[in-house]
Formats: structure tokens, sequence, C-alpha cells
């Protein structure tokens, strides 16, 4: 499985961006998805997922401010950030394959940037 992460940029505070992260398999709609972020210094932190079934869960640091989605016609997950802060700086990474807790995951988009300035 191959991941492509997109959509990352420059965004003043309170405002919004669309991740995208699409798949080159087919059978990608069987995969849960998730993103995670990396912030300078910092480890890499799962933020939202989203189960083959559509079921999600969120890091409570974005709950009600980001939304993860998902076409599987398209073999692509969304993330919508929306009400962004400025320590929500971060490279953005999606990924599949994951082990039940998400510690590790098979397969890895190469990341996007996403900063947020105050």
């Amino acid at each position: 499985v191959q991941l492509q992460a997109s959509g990352g940029g420059l965004v003043q505070a309170g405002g919004s961006l669309r991740l995208s992260c699409t798949a080159s398999l087919r059978a990608f709609n069987v995969y849960a998805v998730a993103w995670f972020h990396e912030a300078p210094g910092k480890e890499r932190d799962l933020v939202a997922r989203i189960t083959s079934g559509g079921s999600t869960n969120y890091a409570d640091s974005v709950k009600d401010r980001f939304t993860i989605s998902r076409d599987n016609a398209k073999n692509t997950v969304y993330l919508r950030m929306d009400s962004l802060k400025p320590e929500d700086t971060a490279i953005y990474y999606c990924a599949a394959g994951c082990v039940p807790d998400y510690s590790t995951c098979a397969y890895w988009g190469q990341g996007t940037q996403v900063t947020v300035s105050s």
C-alpha cells in the first residue's frame, strides 16, 4: 500500500485546512486509517482514526475541531481541521495497517506540513 498525503500549508489561527490521504491499493477500504502529527522536538502522536466501517476516534486536543472521513470510491481519507491553533503546527502523516493500539503501522504517507500562525 502506498499512501500520499497532501493539503498542508500555512494558515492563520482560527483558519481551516483539509488534508487528504490517497492510497494506491484497491483494498484500501478494508483498512482502518489514522492521522498522526509530529511537532518539532516532540513524538509522533495519534490525532484521529477511522475504521473500515466508518467509526471515528479523536485525540482530546482536536476533538470538536477536526473531522476524519473517508471516500472509499476515491481511495481517500480526509482530515478536516477547523479552528486551527498555533499548537497544531506539525507534520501530519497518514497511516494504515496499524496494530490495535496504533503503536505501529505498516504503511505511512510521506507527511504534509501544517503551519498555523498566531
